[in-house]
């Protein structure tokens, strides 16, 4: 189990002036909801994360922008639609996966990312509506009329930069029927591997690649395994259609470089490195850092999620690894174990939400770890969002001063 409590996390990162907190938002600051649209953020977490000044960033496979954004979050929160912008009070770092940098006042960036893949992105959610609309009327005929427009509106997600579909209100209808929730994900999978073959059809056929959350890991051909429904845990919810390179581990080497050259002045990856244009295995990242980045310069990281799984090969031969947060989390720890700097992993417990998600408060970790699992978890925030927001304040108030 984790070896540290919060208290004690919070002692070792007050007095850190190179300090560089990445953290997730769905599930970590924020319950897990049916509908995203019903999510809601603290205000006094949005005013602590401003504190941290240029010691925080995001990394998440939400967006920024638009009315599914974050940054809508953040102004109901604060009951004001411009003092966000005025004060800097947005949330910053990157959101899509690595493709929508954000700065604290609002300015989206979207690097490397092509005006003929914006386009295209443009006209997937109308495909999405089309074909899942044929779809759920073989599965799930007793959807009709008015209720399936609804249901259609709450599965597909249109967002700018990574359309999805989610199936959690679906999954809502059928409770406890764990073969149709599985014949869903099948259904799910077959139809964004439809819009895969689409945007190859338009000429775009290494732009773009399909984020299966929670998932299992890859397969042999890279591609993310569903996690299947099972009792208790629904699994795999939603695939979202991304850009290539949208991973949080190259994300991760983003914002540290961006940090390095907010505190010296220097990009040690270049002005122009991101997610569209670094490599995308682990190992070579690893040693891009190391071929770039001095030890002097890495910042001590501290890597904060909530979707990790594992679960043992159906043929018995070994684990199946994944979650959209594990990539970054194992490569933060190995980066500061392979530079001799202190970095931490914390893992908040997501199943206090309206999703069924493994919990923390079996101390075993099943589903989410296991005893072979390099990746090592250094606190374990079993109360889940509230409590990680309640103790992000108080290390906020610790850090005044700290720049």
């Amino acid at each position: 189990m984790a070896p540290l409590s919060l208290d004690e996390l919070r002692d070792e990162m007050t007095e850190e002036k190179n300090l560089l907190i990445v953290q997730d938002l769905d599930g970590v600051c924020m319950s897990l909801v049916k509908d995203p649209l019903t999510r809601s953020l603290r205000a006094d977490y949005v005013h602590a994360v401003a504190a941290m000044h240029n010691h925080f960033s995001v990394l998440t496979n939400g967006e920024h922008e638009g009315r599914r954004g974050v940054n809508r979050l953040v102004e109901k929160a604060l009951d004001n639609d411009q003092l966000a912008k005025r004060k800097g009070l947005y949330l910053p770092g990157l959101a899509a996966g690595g493709v929508q940098f954000q700065d604290r006042f609002g300015t989206v960036s979207y690097p490397g990312v092509s005006e003929q893949e914006m386009n295209f992105l443009e006209s997937v959610p109308q495909q999405m509506e089309k074909r899942l609309r044929l779809k759920l009327k073989e599965i799930m005929p007793e959807i009709q009329g008015q209720v399936l427009d609804e249901e259609l509106k709450l599965a597909i997600l249109d967002t700018q930069v990574s359309p999805t579909i989610n199936l959690n209100s679906l999954f809502d209808r059928i409770k406890n029927d764990v073969e149709r929730q599985r014949q869903l994900q099948l259904m799910l999978s077959d139809l964004m591997e439809s819009l895969m073959n689409a945007a190859s059809m338009a000429g775009l056929p290494t732009s773009f690649f399909l984020h299966v959350a929670p998932n299992l890991g890859r397969d042999a051909s890279g591609q993310e395994r569903i996690k299947p429904a099972s009792p208790g845990d629904v699994g795999t919810t939603d695939i979202q259609f991304m850009l290539r390179g949208s991973i949080k581990e190259v994300g991760l080497l983003v914002l540290i470089n961006r940090h390095i050259e907010q505190r010296t002045g220097a990009a040690p990856l270049g002005k122009t490195f991101n997610v569209r244009n670094a490599p995308q295995e682990h190992q070579a990242l690893l040693d891009l850092c190391h071929e770039h980045i001095d030890g002097k310069e890495m910042p001590m990281l501290v890597g904060v999620g909530d979707t990790v799984t594992s679960s043992l090969s159906p043929l018995g031969d070994g684990w199946l690894r994944g979650g959209s947060d594990r990539g970054f989390l194992t490569l933060l720890q190995e980066l500061s174990t392979s530079y001799g700097r202190p970095g931490r992993v914390v893992l908040v417990d997501s199943s206090h939400g309206e999703v069924d998600r493994p919990s923390l408060m079996q101390n075993n970790l099943a589903g989410i770890s296991d005893p072979e699992d390099p990746l090592r978890f250094d606190c374990l925030v079993k109360g889940g969002p509230k409590e990680y927001v309640d103790w992000f304040l108080t290390l906020a108030t610790s850090r005044q001063g700290v720049e």
